[in-house]
């Protein structure tokens, strides 16, 4: 698992804060593509 300050440079995010966001949003599956497009389907719309 890379550390956050590793992450953080590779992203040049100047502030920590910034990398932690990205971080917490990617946990949040609901937003992502793949479940959205799922959701569509299973609608039958």
């Amino acid at each position: 698992m890379p550390r956050l300050r590793d992450v953080q440079i590779t992203a040049h995010h100047a502030d920590p804060k910034t990398t932690m966001r990205y971080d917490r949003a990617r946990k949040n599956l609901d937003r992502h593509s793949n479940y959205i497009l799922a959701a569509y389907t299973a609608s039958g719309t």
